[in-house]
């Protein structure tokens, strides 16, 4: 166990309740900020609000990427709000072992992601998408454009205000393994509005916040062993990129999607989170 780790666990503040409260009001903040970063674009291009594909390329990706510069201002805002500063962020040029552990990340996670699609195919459930898909459209061109906002703008804004922030303000009050349960259900139920949009039935939403709660407690995990911001972002960045990529070569023909289970990759292109 690093000296990191022995201090967390040894500083408990013995306030469970409100940690998770300050986790999930941390949360709703992440949101907050990130509706009023991307409330101009919004304004210039309503149709990012119904119809997202209709609006022009240059407007989604600001979309996209105001968006997660939202999320993580709300986590430097709390940094700078309780005097943790910078120093309380976890980034450092990966070791050995974490590269290792970056390693087992994407593995997992790229598993995760084999396992609900056969999961999906073989017992016929329902997945309600996030609605990202709705911004590709039939425009190809967006894709290589989230594959780059994936590696430098959502992963390191979700990990770091879920995992250098949220879980780790948990450990004042958990052990990490409960920490990372924590932090992970609070990922999970922050996607559930924006998979409920495209739902028709409770089912439909709970298919796919199980596959991100899955997903959350596996950088969790990596994070809590590293104390490395930059590993469970790269696995973040690849297991959405992956995803991407699937999609990409559906929408080109390289892959033909009736060969997949049950059209599993159509409804899977929807769960980059």
């Amino acid at each position: 166990m690093s000296d990191q780790q022995t201090v967390s666990s040894g500083t408990r503040d013995g306030r469970p309740l409100r940690a998770v409260l300050v986790a999930f009001g941390l949360t709703l903040f992440g949101i907050l900020v990130a509706e009023l970063t991307t409330l101009p674009v919004v304004a210039l291009e309503p149709a990012l609000f119904d119809e997202p594909a209709e609006a022009t390329i240059g407007f989604r990706t600001a979309f996209f990427v105001l968006n997660f510069v939202g999320m993580a201002a709300a986590g430097a805002i709390y940094l700078s709000y309780t005097d943790r500063g910078w120093e309380y962020v976890d980034l450092r040029i990966p070791t050995r072992r974490d590269w290792l552990f970056a390693g087992l990340g994407i593995v997992a996670s790229l598993l995760l992601y084999v396992a609900a699609v056969a999961a999906i195919a073989l017992g016929n459930l329902p997945a309600a998408d996030s609605g990202v898909v709705q911004f590709v459209g039939d425009d190809v061109r967006m894709i290589p454009i989230l594959i780059a906002i994936a590696f430098l703008f959502n992963a390191p804004a979700e990990e770091f205000l879920f995992r250098n922030v949220i879980q780790k303000r948990l450990y004042d009050a958990f052990d990490r393994p409960i920490a990372v349960i924590v932090a992970s259900a609070i990922f999970a139920i922050v996607h559930a509005p924006v998979f409920a949009v495209f739902a028709d039935s409770a089912l439909a939403v709970a298919v796919p916040l199980t596959i991100v709660f899955g997903g959350g407690v596996i950088f969790g995990y990596v994070y809590a062993v590293t104390d490395n911001l930059v590993v469970p972002t790269l696995a973040h960045a690849v297991y959405n990129s992956f995803i991407w990529v699937l999609l990409y070569l559906s929408m080109t023909g390289v892959i033909d999607e009736v060969e997949t289970p049950a059209d599993a990759l159509a409804t899977m292109a929807g769960l980059a989170f």
